[in-house]
């Protein structure tokens, strides 16, 4: 395409609630699966909206996080996360290998199976917090969000990065304004006090290491000079922040899911263990986690995709969320339907750069799933799910609500 970014469209799009994708995205892929776009930010990028493209792109060398011309970027947001480019062009994949080494044990499958009996703990506790708010005003709505979307994942994440939980409402606050879409100046120096705060905690881990993250991350540190301060305060701060907001979102849109139809949430509760990784996989290709449009990648070369040539330098946003409604590879793909199988989704990207944390994620979903709906059978929305705002202004989506009753 040839048009201008003023003539593109303009992210984020009309999104009608939380459980659907903005229908322009549908539209896109159908006419021009590759298409120039504006950001929320108003600089020009190219939007990828199907399937097998969206995949080339993730899966593609020629696209990484760095900038060959940084001051000459395109801006995504004026958030402080994922809202531009990071690392150094020059050594973006060495650094990317180091960090995948060093994060690689942590979040391994072998990990994550040690790691499901305490997540299972956890979510016994948030469900006991849930009944007690009930049993105190039985006849008012309980907010799942403050306590289980929320509080779960954030437990969960801060065992495993070494960050007290009591610091929660701190780092909470932090999370909220670093990922603002047009945060601007209070977003950057929210992000300023996110990476003090974790340099502050590093510190602490080079005098008593412990068992976790950031205190495996200080080791690598003592023996890899180049591994700076800078460098360990923005990764710990990015998977604190990757590690419970996405989750969580995910947690709320999934019981939107279960709730919004009775039969399925009472399908799901004929069976819910053996039905419960199906219906995982199912809710993280349909949730929309995206505001800004998708995943961003620049070009480091010149590249051609879908036969549209995409310049050294260009922003490129991979839009998953529509790329998981592709009708070329999903059959009725905005039914959700926990039998389908294969799900081949691209929720966590895909190729050498997918999501570290898909593991962590996969489990504290299977978890918190058939224990929500084993102890609370009868549970129901509140509120019309049109009553339910979705997040327009954050990163990330979702909602800042869902209210039940049993």
């Amino acid at each position: 395409m040839t048009s201008t970014a003023n003539e593109a469209p303009q992210l984020p799009f009309h999104q009608p609630n939380a459980l659907e994708i903005p229908p322009l995205f549908g539209a896109l892929r159908r006419e021009a699966p590759v298409t120039r776009v504006t950001t929320p930010a108003g600089d020009p990028a190219w939007l990828v909206t199907s399937f097998e493209e969206a995949k080339a792109v993730f899966r593609d060398a020629r696209f990484g996080r760095s900038h060959p011309a940084p001051e000459q970027a395109a801006k995504i947001s004026y958030a402080a996360i994922q809202n531009g480019p990071t690392g150094n062009f020059e050594d973006e994949e060495r650094e990317h290998k180091r960090m995948r080494r060093m994060l690689a044990p942590a979040f391994s499958a072998p990990r994550m199976r040690a790691l499901t009996e305490h997540i299972t703990e956890l979510t016994g506790r948030c469900l006991d917090d849930m009944q007690a708010a009930h049993d105190a005003r039985p006849d008012e709505p309980v907010e799942l969000t403050e306590l289980l979307a929320f509080p779960l994942p954030v437990l969960v994440i801060c065992a495993l990065l070494g960050v007290p939980y009591s610091d929660r409402a701190h780092f909470r606050r932090l999370s909220e304004r670093i990922a603002v879409l047009d945060g601007g100046t209070d977003a950057q120096e929210a992000m300023r006090e996110f990476k003090a705060y974790m340099t502050s905690l590093a510190v602490a881990k080079r005098r008593d290491p412990q068992p976790d993250v950031i205190s495996d991350m200080v080791a690598v540190q003592a023996e890899d000079p180049t591994f700076t301060d800078d460098d360990l305060a923005r990764q710990a701060a990015g998977l604190l922040f990757a590690g419970h907001e996405t989750t969580s979102t995910r947690i709320a849109l999934g019981v939107l899911f279960l709730l919004t139809d009775t039969d399925r949430r009472d399908r799901f509760l004929a069976d819910p263990e053996g039905r419960v990784q199906q219906t995982v996989e199912e809710i993280l290709r349909m949730s929309a986690t995206s505001r800004t449009g998708g995943l961003l990648r620049y070009a480091h070369e010149d590249v051609e995709v879908g036969g549209v040539r995409i310049a050294r330098g260009d922003a490129v946003l991979v839009a998953s969320d529509a790329a998981n409604r592709d009708e070329s590879v999903f059959p009725d793909p905005d039914e959700f339907d926990p039998d389908r199988s294969p799900n081949v989704h691209l929720a966590f990207g895909n190729g050498a750069h997918v999501c570290i944390g898909a593991n962590l994620a996969r489990t504290e979903l299977r978890v918190v799933f058939p224990a929500l709906f084993r102890r609370f059978p009868g549970m129901r929305l509140a509120v019309d799910l049109n009553d339910i705002a979705v997040r327009t202004n954050r990163i990330a989506g979702g909602v800042d609500r869902v209210p039940v009753l049993w």
